[in-house]
């Protein structure tokens, strides 16, 4: 199988993702932490990586494994903010932090605020404990960023 596919299935599985997260937030109504959304940036990361991975001549095996490397960078960062929220829902009421102030609040002085602010919008709480499907939103990122990374690595190991 040509290494291009797998970075496709990659794009994707960001693109599934994506759509899902806008989703729950949009259609489902749920509000989301800033945690939630550095783990959506993650996921746009992956798909922004593996656009740009895409781009390249992708024939020679040094390639390949510099974007594996490349895609594997975010997928891996958005599964350890996704195991840290899962941390901090597994914490006791009283021992839970405050995730802190919301992202449109942190950034909205920066320029093209109102381009991507419905990106980087919501309020939740990063320890309550919301589900989609029977399962808690911060494993959905950890199921994505697993299958990324099998997708990727596991499509350049079986080239060999």
């Amino acid at each position: 199988m040509d290494y291009r596919r797998v970075v496709w299935t990659a794009f994707f599985l960001g693109a599934l993702c994506m759509a899902g997260s806008f989703f729950a937030q949009y259609v489902l109504l749920l509000n989301p932490c800033p945690l939630c959304i550095l783990q959506r940036l993650a996921v746009m990361a992956v798909m922004l990586v593996s656009g740009v991975c895409l781009l390249l001549p992708l024939v020679r095996r040094g390639a390949q494994r510099s974007a594996a490397v490349l895609i594997s960078i975010p997928a891996l960062w958005g599964a350890w903010v996704a195991a840290y929220q899962l941390w901090l829902q597994s914490l006791p009421d009283m021992e839970r932090p405050s995730c802190g102030a919301p992202w449109t609040f942190r950034l909205r002085d920066w320029p093209l605020f109102d381009v991507w602010e419905p990106v980087v919008r919501g309020m939740g709480d990063c320890a309550s404990r919301t589900a989609v499907l029977g399962v808690p939103l911060p494993v959905w990122t950890l199921l994505f960023a697993a299958a990324v990374l099998a997708v990727v690595w596991g499509g350049l190991l079986r080239r060999r």
